[in-house]
């Protein structure tokens, strides 16, 4: 369990991050067409998850333009964002903010990937939703960076998450 906060409110994860040089829990999430995506799906490339509570919100919505920005040109690697949101409203998220270069993936028919990873919140205004966290995963699936967020409501450091996808 790690313990972070929501605007200094102490809150709960259920686990924790995998560790960096550990092998990357595989996930099935759902895509915006509905169908299941998982890990192996983006063998070979080197993947970047951006996992947020919501899309909703002032803090997720920006990392995930931010994340857009930085995947621009890419073709060695997949910018993943994940939330709770379901597909359409993702979906209805990238189109409205004309994001391109990112994947939106949905919890909506389980929290095993939130379990995985050691996001998911079991108290506080947001439990049963994800902690902000950004994992990058290397072309043979090991886990090469790793931050869970101490405070929900502020961003992730974009340098050390590019730095692990140009390393």
């Amino acid at each position: 369990m790690a313990t972070i906060s929501l605007r200094g409110q102490t809150v709960h994860t259920i686990g924790a991050l995998p560790e960096v040089g550990s092998v990357a829990p595989d996930f099935k999430l759902v895509n915006a067409k509905l169908q299941d995506k998982t890990l192996a799906d983006y063998a070979g490339k080197k993947v970047l998850l951006n996992i947020v509570p919501s899309l909703d919100t002032p803090v997720c919505a920006l990392s995930t333009k931010k994340f857009n920005q930085l995947a621009a040109g890419r073709d060695d690697a997949v910018m993943l964002m994940i939330s709770a949101d379901l597909p359409f409203a993702q979906s209805r998220f990238c189109g409205v903010e004309k994001l391109k270069n990112v994947e939106p993936l949905s919890l909506m028919r389980s929290r095993k990937f939130a379990k995985d990873y050691g996001v998911l919140l079991i108290d506080g205004p947001l439990a049963g939703i994800t902690a902000r966290a950004v994992v990058v995963i290397d072309e043979q699936g090991r886990v090469i960076h790793a931050e869970l967020v101490k405070d929900i409501a502020d961003e992730p450091d974009y340098d050390a998450a590019l730095a692990a996808i140009n390393s």
